[in-house]
């Protein structure tokens, strides 16, 4: 056959074919993604549409719009579950008592919104490229089979047809499914509000600027909105202000550490300034670690879900040159899976390069544990595991508590169990352990006894104990990081003072040299203290009930 002029070649010919192909498929896969996720407190549905809104289908609620950001028209169809029916029929003042046990849930997740945005758009984008995918799959595999239905001969007859017209037919394949791909988006479309509907002005200086609200929400939001952006601002106010001052109180005691460095007292001092070549604290007889080969550990715990106190982690783990983030555990209030964005909010504030290590606490649940694991953070589980040189064993809680209904057993197994068996796993260790992190410190206990641990580190009880000789080891219980009283939880700007510690551990010598606390005051006011030497363990190991703190009244 001969070519005419205006037949591209044949290699041509196939290449605009895959592309006549895959253009449609990805306009497919991206106007037709959906996950479903959380919103807030609630489970919620998100799809992908072509109108240009975000859109929240609140059902008998009415509609919350807010003008799209993406390009070509895009926007995202939320629509929320476990609205009840029931709504429409009560009026405004016990719609809101219906839905105001979900308010702090929802200060939660405005205080750290992009955890959660993030995640939504990782779960289109990955449903985008399945359905692509899929999408190119099938029609590859029906022009496939076409292929070879036809024959030869016939293939032939209807290359010298198409083949002049290759370049018409493309573009018309394109339109045409293209056209049919944005048609599946639109098909998710609700009705637009009137765009002469005024937007809300609650949401004025919000994210939610601009936003149009329909249906009885709008009744709620003009009579309660206020407030309830007020109390928005207000816990955002603080924890930028708190976070001004955490840095300005870091570097006030990074300048202090170097004036220091630069004229050492007269007499030599246990601990070593920031930025000195070697610890002054190594063993005896042994040579000092230099300060840029030890391993800075950052301790949390409690966090009951307060993402208001991300920013500040973030601070202290990126300035301090965390290579650890320790988590004792009770990152969430009640270990639901609605929760997960508490869990992306804190992992997120772990630098690029370090590691989250946690024992989850009684307030966590499997759930969390598998969110965990599934933002990078390592969960133990009763094993031995080793993070930049040290080696740390742990556990998840053997409770669960569960708002309303108490605590129950996690497993079959009891604290007292739990601790024996954690015990006798750091005394079987081959290489020994460096560190026991739990949740609650009575599962440490057996193995401070046992002498087989050097170092327990726990949560749970929301006031700090130590770093104190105890059984054969060092003890030390963190406060809460969300700045929770002992027996409540929190949210909002701080209840109480929120507490961070810092150690330095030498993996050459296999121990921990210093500790520093960080607090932070429902003032909003922030301090760094000083490094303070890390206390050898006791001689002999001190009688039970001296081993460690009551529980009582902990959370």
């Amino acid at each position: 056959m001969t070519r005419n002029s205006r037949t591209p070649p044949r290699l041509v010919r196939w290449a605009l074919a895959v592309v006549a192909v895959l253009i449609p498929c990805v306009v497919y896969g991206v106007t037709t993604a959906s996950a479903d996720l959380s919103l807030g407190p609630h489970e919620a549905t998100y799809a992908v549409t072509t109108n240009g809104l975000i859109t929240a289908d609140l059902g008998p609620l009415g509609r919350l719009e807010l003008d799209s950001p993406l390009p070509a028209r895009l926007g995202v169809l939320i629509t929320v579950k476990e609205i009840p029916d029931d709504l429409t029929a009560i009026d405004t003042a016990q719609t809101l008592d219906a839905l105001s046990g979900d308010l702090n849930a929802y200060l939660q997740f405005f205080s750290g919104p992009r955890e959660t945005i993030d995640r939504v758009a990782h779960a289109l984008l990955m449903d985008a490229v399945h359905r692509t995918v899929y999408a190119f799959a099938l029609v590859a595999v029906l022009g496939i089979g076409g292929y070879v239905v036809v024959g030869r001969d016939r293939r032939r007859e209807l290359a010298a047809i198409v083949a002049p017209r290759t370049w018409q037919l493309a573009a018309g394949l394109v339109i045409v499914t293209v056209v049919a791909a944005v048609s599946a988006g639109s098909g998710r479309l609700v009705e637009p509000t009137d765009p002469a509907e005024p937007a809300s002005p609650v949401f004025a200086g919000t994210a939610l600027e601009g936003a149009r609200i329909t249906g009885r929400l709008a009744g709620v939001v003009d009579t309660f909105g206020t407030q309830l952006t007020q109390a928005y601002q207000a816990n955002t106010e603080f924890y930028e202000v708190a976070d001004v001052n955490l840095r300005a109180a870091w570097n006030a005691r990074s300048l202090m550490e170097t004036l220091a460095a630069v004229e050492p007292p007269e007499a030599p001092t246990p601990a070593v300034s920031a930025g000195s070549e070697a610890d002054a604290s190594a063993t005896p007889g042994l040579t000092p670690t230099p300060a840029a080969q030890l391993v800075t550990v950052l301790v949390v715990s409690d966090l009951h879900c307060n993402t208001g106190m991300t920013p500040l982690i973030r601070t202290i783990a990126q300035r301090s040159g965390a290579r650890i983030v320790l988590n004792a555990g009770d990152t969430t209030v009640n270990g639901t899976a609605l929760e997960s964005f508490c869990v992306n909010s804190f992992a997120s504030a772990v630098p690029k390069g370090a590691t989250m290590v946690v024992a989850d606490g009684n307030h966590d649940s499997s759930t969390t544990s598998a969110q965990e694991r599934a933002a990078g953070v390592r969960v133990l589980g009763g094993d031995v595991i080793e993070v930049a040189g040290m080696r740390i064993l742990g556990d998840h809680d053997a409770l669960e508590t569960r708002l309303g209904e108490g605590s129950t057993e996690a497993r079959d197994e009891t604290i007292p169990e739990q601790a024996d068996r954690l015990a006798r796993t750091a005394c079987e260790a081959e290489d020994g352990i460096d560190l026991l992190l739990v949740h609650r410190p009575a599962a440490g206990a057996a193995g401070l006894d046992s002498g087989c641990v050097p170092v327990q580190i726990s949560g749970h009880m929301h006031a700090r104990t130590g770093p104190v000789p105890a059984g054969g080891g060092v003890l030390y219980v963190s406060g809460s990081t969300a700045g929770a009283k002992s027996g409540e939880l929190t949210v909002g700007p701080l209840h109480g003072v929120a507490q961070m510690t810092l150690l330095r551990f030498d993996p050459e010598q296999r121990r921990f040299l210093d500790w520093q606390l960080i607090e932070v005051k429902p003032s909003g006011t922030a301090t760094v203290g000083d490094r303070q030497p890390f206390p050898e363990p006791a001689a002999e190991a001190p009688p039970a009930e001296e081993a460690g703190p009551e529980e009582t009244g902990a959370d």
